[in-house]
């Protein structure tokens, strides 16, 4: 069975892990079952910004900025797919030109640097054009000093999940939040181990974690106009 119906339904039940940060078991989920990950989960005090990862992120992360009553924007990164499984990420890209590599998943696929390069270049063009076209010319919500809680529909490798980190860094936050309605177990505890954010809440770690869609029942695609309409009302 699913553990979420859709991203707004997952984004209730991060909301409400969020919410609660050491609360009682039935206060996550809306009381449907107690997180399965919870590490560390402090209070979000001062400046906190929700940072959906486009695309199937930002559903998630509305919910989630609109139950914590908090600013959402995007946070621009891009997979970078293995040429013959193009969901595989091999690694991701942020902006400010940042970029982790799986290097065990490139040697399996045996990937060339020139097949890695023509996947970089091509989503790296991707990625400047959905940054504009989802901003709309504003400029980037100032996480200088802020919190900033990272949403995503779910966790797999953690690649993009990474450069995420990276790239809220390097624009100033002061504390980094992993937020995510499904992962897979040895992803979240390589997070943890490596402290890649300060951070990691996760509402469900199954023990057989394929891909994240499987733990939807409706993942339907999400769209660069849904991602616009999101941003605008928000």
């Amino acid at each position: 069975m699913a553990e979420f119906t859709d991203r707004y339904d997952a984004g209730r039940q991060l909301a409400a892990l969020l919410a609660s940060r050491g609360g009682s078991p039935d206060a996550s989920a809306g009381g449907a079952r107690a997180p399965e990950v919870t590490a560390g989960v402090g209070p979000l005090s001062g400046t906190t910004v929700v940072l959906g990862l486009p695309r199937g992120g930002v559903p998630v992360a509305e919910v989630v900025a609109r139950e914590l009553g908090t600013p959402l924007d995007v946070i621009m990164v891009r997979k970078l797919g293995v040429p013959a499984h193009p969901e595989l990420a091999m690694g991701a890209i942020g902006e400010g030109g940042l970029r982790v590599l799986d290097e065990a998943i490139r040697r399996h696929f045996a990937v060339t640097e020139a097949e890695l390069a023509e996947v970089q270049e091509r989503e790296e063009q991707t990625l400047a054009r959905r940054a504009e076209l989802f901003r709309a010319g504003r400029p980037p919500l100032d996480l200088r000093g802020a919190t900033a809680v990272l949403v995503d529909d779910g966790m797999a490798t953690g690649a993009t999940a990474r450069v995420a980190c990276l790239a809220a860094r390097k624009l100033g936050a002061d504390r980094v939040v992993l937020a995510v309605p499904v992962a897979a177990r040895d992803t979240v505890a390589r997070f943890r181990a490596e402290g890649e954010a300060d951070e990691v809440a996760v509402v469900a770690t199954p023990r057989h974690f394929r891909s994240v869609g499987e733990h939807y029942a409706d993942f339907a695609a999400v769209e660069d106009e849904g991602v616009v309409t999101i941003l605008q009302r928000s």
